[in-house]
């Protein structure tokens, strides 16, 4: 049946948009607006970030830098370090991280929320800990991305764009990586590790090598 056709045919029962579909298009929107309102970086992806990044994650970094101003190649390398591309077995760290880019529950919630002290476990009910409207209120950094209603840390975008909403309110998007990334996890190793990567994932680009 052509589009004209189906137009005309009002009475007929429409097949339901597919869920997945409905949870993308927040992705693709912002993926556009990145494409449209900015430039390409003087960093372009290298033959090791080519090899080592899984290629559906790219775009959704690219989104995340649009909207926060933090470098998608950071992202990317926190990703890496955090949980190797989310294929380590359990999403889960010993001490209490959660999800792709291993946020403690206080943080991703907030740290004003009544259960949460020491390392940031919290005990926070599980409806309270993806409701963006808990996490407006105790001024957390858990971003719902995709438009689901939820703000999930076991979500890839959700992740990724709290992620870089966190780096952003600490310095990345000012171009202040190295204390953006200390205050994800407060080591200097882990702050090697991810620059490490950050460098190991992009090239410069002709353009903008010196003369």
């Amino acid at each position: 049946m052509t589009k004209k056709q189906a137009r005309k045919n009002q009475s007929s029962k429409r097949k339901p948009s597919s869920p997945l579909r409905m949870l993308l298009i927040p992705i693709i929107i912002l993926a556009i607006y990145y494409a449209l309102n900015y430039d390409d970086p003087p960093f372009n992806l290298s033959s090791n970030g080519k090899d080592e990044i899984p290629s559906e994650y790219i775009p959704i970094y690219k989104a995340a830098e649009a909207e926060y101003g933090v470098p998608w190649y950071l992202l990317a390398a926190h990703h890496r370090v955090e949980t190797k591309f989310s294929t380590m077995k359990s999403l889960v760290s010993p001490a209490g991280a959660e999800g792709h880019m291993q946020f403690m529950p206080c943080t991703f919630v907030g740290w004003s929320h009544p259960s949460c002290s020491g390392l940031g476990k919290g005990d926070i009910p599980s409806e309270e800990k993806t409701d963006p409207a808990v996490i407006e209120k105790y001024g957390g950094y858990g971003v719902d991305a995709n438009g689901d209603g939820k703000a999930d840390p076991f979500q890839i975008e959700d992740a990724i764009f709290s992620a870089a909403n966190y780096l952003a309110h600490n310095g990345a998007a000012e171009g202040n990586l190295e204390q953006a990334v200390f205050a994800y996890n407060h080591s200097e190793q882990y702050v090697e590790d991810v620059l490490y990567y950050a460098d190991r994932f992009v090239e410069e680009s002709e353009e903008s090598k010196p003369m």
